[in-house]
């Protein structure tokens, strides 16, 4: 077998092995197990898997079948050429498990249909002033149907619905122009309860930042980073945490929350709320007599048309991330930084480019420099999130929960 490059996804693993038991009483952490090997991989071989897991070959043998049975794998072309039997790589089913996850944001509601290894098969946005429980509810109604029918699926396909959004969303109402009392009443609103009498299926509620870190984590390219931190720049700055190879939400569910961290000598606030976030921009160009930002489908959208507008913005959150950075470095030591938002692929790359920048200028001693990068997803990448949230949950393995009695789990509703 050919020597792993520490750089590919099958070295970034095994940098950081998972180690499984050959004990039968916990063959499902076993099956997780297998199932996350696979998933980062893309495809494992038996061997392969008991040599990376420690497992015994006739326990890898068993669990490959059991998953197998299940539809969850599938078996690859045998590889030929070797000493002995072919191997037979297994990968995963995209058809094993399908999904629908919402966002429900302050300036968009967007919903998708993701298959077992993150395909999105359909999707829809709706673009609004502010959200209402009335509004959400007429989406889901209006565009589930249709969106079942794009995907080619039925809703007796669909294992699971899954929520992204932001805690608290009747907070800073002021600041993205919404009335306080028609915001007020998602405080009393059950959003799990009320979905269910549109949707018979189980659903759960996540924070839409550690949703579009979750995205992230699992649908995006190998990373050898097993702690990194996460922002999402939207109508508000959000985020979320990697520990241990695996999203770590908090006690509450609300990691990564990083709108109230302090920065400081920046004129407008204190807060990294107060300048990283969209909803400051669309404030710059209303004030210069333009529009506001257009919100759906914001890849596709040319910006040029609100510069230089949008330097001046990226400067101020550039800076301002560069101070949010150096605090987290200060608690946690991570090792990379991803930065992602609600904007067009060449605005993220600016912005991670204009962060480094500013890095460059701030005392950072008593602190190493994590790594920068660029997120995938954009502004799809919380509604991909929530859809993505069993798949984590129940099809990976989880080391900061791992045999803990009491994992932490989202808040019910909000």
């Amino acid at each position: 077998m050919k020597k792993m490059d520490v750089n590919s996804k099958e070295g970034a693993l095994c940098e950081h092995p998972l180690k499984g038991s050959n004990l039968t009483t916990v063959r499902g952490v076993n099956e997780r197990l297998i199932l996350h090997l696979v998933r980062n991989h893309g495809k494992v071989t038996k061997a392969e898997a008991t040599r990376i897991t420690g497992l015994s070959p006739n326990a890898v043998s068993v669990i490959f079948r059991a998953l197998e049975a299940e539809g969850l794998l599938l078996r690859g072309d045998p590889i030929r050429g070797r000493i002995g039997q072919p191997s037979v790589p297994m990968r995963l089913n995209p058809e094993a498990r399908h999904y629908v996850g919402l966002k429900i944001g302050r300036r968009t509601f967007d919903m998708v249909i993701v298959n077992f290894v993150g395909d999105i098969l359909a999707r829809c946005s709706e673009s609004h002033a502010y959200p209402t429980p009335d509004a959400m509810l007429r989406f889901v109604k209006e565009e589930l149907p249709l969106l079942l029918k794009s995907a080619g699926k039925g809703l007796g396909d669909i294992a699971a619905m899954n929520v992204a959004m932001p805690f608290e969303l009747w907070s800073w109402t002021p600041d993205f122009g919404a009335p306080q009392s028609e915001m007020d009443t998602w405080r009393s609103f059950d959003l799990e309860s009320e979905l269910k009498q549109v949707i018979s299926l189980p659903i759960t509620v996540e924070n839409d930042g550690t949703a579009a870190c979750r995205a992230e984590l699992v649908f995006g390219p190998p990373n050898v980073a097993q702690d990194f931190v996460y922002f999402f720049v939207g109508t508000f700055i959000g985020g979320g945490v990697v520990l241990n190879g695996s999203v770590f939400p908090g006690r509450s569910g609300g990691s990564g929350g990083f709108g109230p961290l302090r920065v400081p000598d920046e004129p407008g606030g204190d807060r990294l709320v107060d300048h990283a976030s969209l909803v400051v921009l669309e404030r710059m160009i209303v004030d210069q007599g333009g529009d506001s930002l257009p919100r759906s489908d914001a890849e596709q959208n040319d910006w040029d048309a609100v510069e230089p507008l949008v330097q001046t913005w990226m400067s101020r959150a550039g800076r301002s991330l560069a101070h949010a950075i150096i605090s987290t470095l200060a608690v946690i030591d991570f090792q990379a930084v991803v930065i992602d938002g609600a904007f067009p692929l060449s605005i993220r790359n600016r912005l991670v480019g204009e962060v480094e920048r500013q890095l460059d200028r701030l005392d950072m001693q008593g602190v190493i420099r994590p790594d920068i990068k660029s997120g995938h997803f954009g502004s799809i990448a919380r509604a991909l999130g929530a859809a993505t949230y069993q798949i984590s949950t129940e099809y990976m393995i989880d080391q900061n929960t791992l045999l803990r009695e009491n994992p932490s789990t989202p808040r019910p509703h909000l």
